[in-house]
């Protein structure tokens, strides 16, 4: 394995364990997971292994396979760290005492900028070694809620618990139903090879950097909503007229996207049970719309893949992450993939656009030991 020869060339001894974890594409429920709403992402193929050993001076040594000068980074003091490696000191300072320094090599294949949440898989991954090396004791959920923490209080990302909990949660062959209030899961069956579909993501490869901007500010609007409502969040919003004629500009619009959407959530997967799954399509369409035009999250290429796909032969498609870049996902027949790419190609290189990168993806495995 790539990261353990890594490891060994870097520190001179093999680690004591390798966890992989994955990046995330979010099905439908989107920007609900901070308003204590339902969301119904899957994890993908493409994740994040950490090659790990424990230190106990408190000493953290950091190696990406995927920096640029191959060298590892070392750090005695947390306050030290930057960039990338926030990610990972995050989860170590949220452990606090119960865990000092450790030699960390990190090898990662999610597609950078796609909007995947490669950084919930580097916590994930990380946080699941470190359970077990320590012998912590902590439930999948309870290391998702931990990364979520790490992301939050030290990266300084107001994200919901959505990613984190994908990463940790996940089985194969399934979507994860997630209330993030209660923070209840249970996996759903979605199996498109036997429906005849792919589901296929479009990274548009406009990389979205939306930390303490755009995103903190629709969390902020939520919130204020929320108050106004007299509602702990809008997830508790049941008269959506009667609060729409109480509430005036963004916060008007924002409160109409994320109860709609929450009933999206509940309608896709009533779907899903009853083995309906080429009819789903409809309310990705609906999602999209709502995102653009009363969340406003969305932008040209994201429409542009969305509207593309679409014509070319896909049954439904939205964008899905945070917005302002990123991918989208559509839901296409098997025997329509190749017309799809065309159209979504063709409409970009028609726009002008970079032209945007194809990638299937089918339901995988959460955080898992590998060696």
């Amino acid at each position: 394995m790539r990261v353990v020869e890594a490891f060994r060339a870097a520190y001179g001894a093999s680690p004591q364990t390798v966890w992989r974890a994955p990046g995330r594409v979010n099905l439908i429920g989107e920007h609900t997971d901070y308003n204590d709403g339902f969301v119904l992402p899957f994890a993908v193929p493409w994740g994040v292994t950490a090659a790990i050993t424990p230190r106990p001076d408190g000493t953290i040594r950091l190696l990406s396979l995927q920096s640029p000068d191959g060298e590892p980074v070392t750090m005695t003091d947390r306050d030290q760290s930057k960039g990338w490696t926030r990610y990972v000191v995050g989860v170590l300072a949220m452990l606090g005492d119960r865990v000092a320094g450790a030699d960390i090599a990190i090898d990662g294949d999610v597609p950078q900028g796609a909007g995947l949440s490669s950084s919930a898989a580097l916590e994930v991954a990380v946080a699941s070694a470190l359970n077990e090396l320590h012998d912590l004791g902590l439930s999948p959920m309870e290391i998702a809620l931990l990364s979520q923490k790490a992301e939050n209080d030290f990266v300084g990302m107001p994200c919901g618990i959505m990613d984190q909990a994908a990463s940790a949660l996940s089985q194969e062959g399934h979507a994860l139903f997630l209330d993030c209030r209660s923070l209840g899961s249970r996996n759903i069956p979605f199996d498109l090879a036997a429906h005849g579909l792919s589901l296929l993501i479009i990274d548009t490869q406009v990389h979205h950097e939306h930390a303490g901007g755009e995103y903190a500010k629709r969390r902020a609007e939520c919130e204020s909503a929320a108050r106004k409502l007299g509602v702990p969040a809008l997830r508790d919003v049941t008269d959506l007229a009667g609060a729409l004629d109480r509430l005036q500009g963004d916060e008007r619009k924002r409160t109409m996207h994320v109860v709609t959407e929450n009933h999206r959530v509940e309608a896709l997967i009533g779907l899903l049970r009853a083995g309906a799954v080429t009819e789903i399509g409809a309310l990705l369409n609906a999602s999209h719309l709502s995102l653009r035009d009363q969340y406003e999250v969305s932008s040209p290429e994201l429409d542009l893949a969305v509207e593309a796909a679409i014509r070319g032969g896909a049954r439904g498609a939205r964008m899905t992450g945070g917005g302002f870049g990123g991918s989208a996902i559509a839901l296409v027949p098997e025997e329509r993939l190749d017309s799809v790419r065309e159209s979504v190609a063709g409409a970009y290189a028609e726009r002008g656009f970079q032209a945007p990168r194809f990638l299937n993806a089918t339901p995988a495995k959460g955080a898992h030991r590998v060696a």
